[in-house]
């Protein structure tokens, strides 16, 4: 197990290392004068060549590719992002702020997603091929076909301008999360009913279950002990990795309702070209989805040790 979780962690360093220097690469050679682009977000005006040059020598895109990249990553592996090119602030603290709106808004969307989905599952697989079992598989169908912005559009609509139940824009009270929330976790849903519907279903089909009933054991030990360990293991997938995509998907949502966090954040800082911005929302995303892909891995083997058996 020891040895298992260990050749995780190395293969999520790996991952992590070349994450950050295609980050690094692609943001270097992206079109266009960088250093324009700094000195205009952070003049706000016409600027003259001599400013130009001095914006590209303080942010160091002057010294060539791997001096810069060495001058980035090594503070990085101390989680010291550097300095904002445009505003000269250090990029944790405003990085953090960010992060302190989105993390919430996620994992609001995430349990209410969950939530929907375990409901809409335990109804489809009280009667399989039944009106309930194709209501339910036919509303996670249509959840699953509406994309986030539209569906964010059209909660706005009706819940914020038709209703005036619910605000639509800012994020000063609780009741302004409800809706991005809404957005999210619908999604979420969407896919989570289908894939526990099949995962409870098939479990249900394992061969050795009947026996088991003949034996005498009660019916909620085996849903407990044999049902749902076999249905856990793609659902604990899923809903590890509708966790890393909420953290996107939050931006393109925080962005339709007027919220600040990572999506505000990230759009600033490339409209700015403002690479140290840029590189720490995606270096923070690639560490997020490598992490929760570990504590899958992890919690597999804790669920079914066989699976540790096969990596050895």
């Amino acid at each position: 197990m020891i040895s298992s979780v260990f050749d995780l962690v190395l293969r999520a360093l790996i991952v992590l290392a070349g994450t950050a220097l295609a980050t690094f690469a692609l943001l270097w050679h992206a079109p266009g004068d960088p250093a324009l682009s700094i000195a205009l977000a952070r003049f706000d005006t016409l600027v003259t060549d001599e400013v130009i040059e001095m914006v590209r020598e303080e942010a160091g895109l002057n010294i060539g590719f791997w001096p810069a990249f060495r001058a980035w990553i090594g503070p990085l592996l101390w989680f010291d992002f550097g300095n904002s090119s445009v505003t000269g602030r250090e990029v944790l603290p405003d990085l953090l702020v960010a992060v302190s709106y989105t993390f919430p808004l996620a994992f609001a969307g995430l349990a209410f997603g969950v939530a929907v989905a375990l409901l809409l599952a335990f109804v489809a697989t009280k009667r399989p091929g039944g009106w309930m079992d194709r209501v339910a598989v036919g509303v996670a169908s249509l959840g699953a076909a509406i994309p986030a912005y539209w569906l964010g559009l059209l909660l706005i609509l009706l819940f914020a301008v038709h209703l005036a139940w619910l605000p639509a824009m800012g994020a000063r009270t609780p009741a302004h999360a409800i809706l991005p929330a809404l957005t999210l976790g619908l999604g979420v849903a969407a896919s989570l009913t289908r894939i526990i519907r099949s995962s409870i279903l098939e479990a249900r089909a394992q061969p050795f279950l009947p026996a088991i009933r003949r034996r005498g054991v009660p019916s909620s030990a085996i849903g407990r002990d044999h049902v749902a360990p076999h249905a856990a293991v793609p659902v604990i997938t899923l809903v590890g990795l509708e966790m890393a995509f909420l953290l996107e998907g939050a931006v393109m949502v925080e962005i339709i309702f007027g919220r600040p966090g990572l999506g505000t954040f990230l759009v600033t800082a490339i409209e700015a070209r403002d690479f140290p911005q840029v590189q720490a929302v995606v270096v923070l995303t690639a560490l997020l989805f490598v992490t929760i892909n570990l504590v899958i891995d992890v919690i597999y083997r804790v669920i079914d040790p066989r699976i540790g058996g096969q990596d050895a």
